[in-house]
């Protein structure tokens, strides 16, 4: 039988000053969905690479509600292979992956493996060991280089310094927002995705949640590239959220071990 995740979220902001703005919390590959805002205006969608959609709205001065509630089977996931154009554009570095800088923060046992699958492995054991997940330790401009140096962060900067390790060693690597049943507090998470033998597998030095039962949102570079809400021109207080994933079987043990497809 297959596995349903179903994913509701509910979020609030105050429009200071009129214009577009960008929302970007669709499930890709979602079986059902529904999005809605409390201001019934035009909307634009905007799709972009690897599953990412956003919806363009044009929003009133004023508060304002956002939902979204989807449902998807997880099975049958296929692994991507990687493109040309994939690995030219994630093996070079990026806002908050440094890559380019980071020579001397990359364990040296981890450049000695001569397998990207091992290396990876072992750069995701290494970030586990070696970072404690405090909320709230981070700024929102810390990059990668930051996080290794201050020696903590969350789930966006965990993503961020294996996406650099990867990157370092020539390993394409990206960036993923994503649904996690399982995850507490339940919220929005990060991951990232590595090239091994030629296609793209999710990797979560974390470990906070099962990777199987994860839902992709967003791809890109990094956090930059993937933020669930946007202003294209006007301004906006971001007022708070609500965000549920789960599933209707119970979730899988995930050691952190094995390569896991990311739908």
């Amino acid at each position: 039988m297959a596995v349903r995740a179903t994913v509701d979220v509910e979020f609030a902001i105050r429009v200071t000053q009129p214009g577009p703005a960008a929302i970007s919390v669709a499930a890709a590959h979602a079986d059902t969905e529904e999005l809605t805002v409390s201001w019934h205006g035009d909307s634009e969608l905007a799709e972009f690479a690897h599953g990412t959609r956003a919806e363009v709205f044009d929003l009133p001065s004023g508060e304002h509600r956002v939902t979204y509630h989807a449902e998807r089977a997880l099975t049958g996931l296929e692994p991507e292979p990687v493109t040309l154009a994939d690995a030219a554009v994630f093996t070079r570095p990026s806002r908050y992956c440094p890559s380019d800088r980071v020579a001397g923060l990359v364990p040296p046992e981890i450049v000695k493996l001569r397998n990207a699958g091992k290396q990876v492995e072992a750069i995701v054991r290494h970030v586990h060991n070696r970072l404690s997940y405090v909320v709230g330790s981070s700024r929102p401009t810390d990059d990668a280089i930051d996080t290794l140096l201050a020696g903590e962060g969350v789930c966006r900067d965990f993503a961020h310094v294996c996406i650099t390790l990867c990157r370092f060693l020539d390993i394409p690597a990206r960036y993923v927002g994503v649904y996690a049943p399982g995850l507490a507090p339940m919220d929005f998470h990060a991951v990232f995705e590595a090239v091994v033998d030629g296609h793209w597998y999710v990797f979560d030095a974390t470990r906070l949640a099962p990777r199987q039962t994860m839902l992709r949102i967003s791809t890109g570079r990094d956090a930059a590239d993937t933020a669930f809400l946007a202003t294209l021109g006007g301004e906006l207080d971001f007022l708070g959220s609500t965000v549920f994933a789960t599933t209707d079987a119970a979730l899988p043990v995930d050691d952190g071990s094995g390569l896991v497809v990311l739908g």
